[in-house]
């Protein structure tokens, strides 16, 4: 059930930030669960991802993950960017994550600038601290951020080893307006089992392919069925561009698929507590990135 507190406060906050800085990462530390997909590639998430952390006696962070601010070649890219914007309007805060192993650059700089034209209040998020080794550096761009983008709110995080990610909830919760939880306590995501499921089947996939391929490539859960003894027998489509794509995937006598089979059904199995028979079929969907229909079904195109 919903705890009602009259010293508690809620708020929304959106994860913004270029490509590959982490922002699904840090979402998945801060509500200490798995529920987007993380991988070295960049622009892994697609779609708005809700996460909910409720810290007892302080209150209550709804957690907007958001698609990687990127430069569109397709339709899909372009609803991913306009879903980022989007989220602006919608939260009461919002973070601004950036790699801290680099300095700002453009990419960065307008995004600074479109927060800017934002109501809600801003929060830089300097995520990958872990890996700069001269951590000296840290204070003079931080300080550097805070006079150029007008903000004393900044956050040096690692969301691989947890490092400042209590102190960057603690602040979320302190700058977070009075209100009561708007989520159960015990809520954790608006992901669907079936959501989690493709996530979960993504991941991998997209680890073990080459840099181009995963924009190309997508994953939709045809059938899902559940017998009466709890045994989950899951079919699962990944969706690709072209057949050299299709290839790929599958690889040498279908040695990567059947990897990446093995390494998804173990984690649905451990995620869901349920015995599971996970079939993979690799499909050819030419053009599906721009195909309002087939981006429907994925869940992409909200028009």
């Amino acid at each position: 059930m919903t705890t009602r507190d009259t010293d508690s406060t809620f708020a929304t906050v959106a994860l913004i930030g270029w490509t590959n800085v982490g922002k699904s990462s840090l979402l998945n530390r801060l509500i200490d669960a798995d529920v987007a997909a993380v991988s070295h590639v960049a622009q892994t998430t697609r779609h708005r991802i809700l996460g909910v952390r409720t810290v007892p006696g302080r209150g209550q962070i709804a957690f907007v993950d958001t698609p990687g601010f990127h430069r569109p070649r397709h339709r899909m890219n372009r609803i991913m960017l306009e879903t980022s914007r989007q989220a602006l309007h919608d939260v009461d805060l919002v973070l601004h994550v950036l790699d801290a192993t680099r300095d700002p650059g453009q990419g960065d700089s307008d995004i600074a600038e479109l927060l800017e034209k934002a109501s809600a209040q801003r929060v830089v998020v300097l995520n990958k601290v872990d890996l700069v080794s001269n951590k000296a550096e840290l204070l003079p761009r931080m300080e550097k951020m805070a006079a150029d983008w007008g903000t004393t709110d900044l956050f040096p995080v690692s969301a691989l080893s947890g490092d400042g990610c209590d102190r960057l909830l603690d602040g979320l919760l302190t700058l977070a307006p009075a209100g009561d939880p708007h989520y159960p306590d015990d809520y954790m995501t608006d992901q669907t089992e079936r959501q989690l499921v493709t996530e979960w089947i993504r991941e991998p996939l997209i680890s073990s392919l080459r840099q181009e391929v995963p924009h190309a490539m997508a994953v939709v859960v045809e059938s899902w069925d559940r017998s009466d003894n709890g045994f989950l027998t899951i079919h699962a489509a990944i969706w690709v561009d072209r057949d050299s794509q299709k290839s790929i995937v599958i690889g040498a006598g279908g040695s990567r698929l059947k990897e990446v089979g093995t390494t998804a059904r173990a984690r649905i199995e451990r995620e869901l507590d349920a015995r599971v028979h996970l079939e993979l079929w690799v499909k050819v969907r030419e053009r599906w990135r721009d195909d309002r229909t087939l981006l429907r079904e994925l869940g992409i195109d909200g028009s």
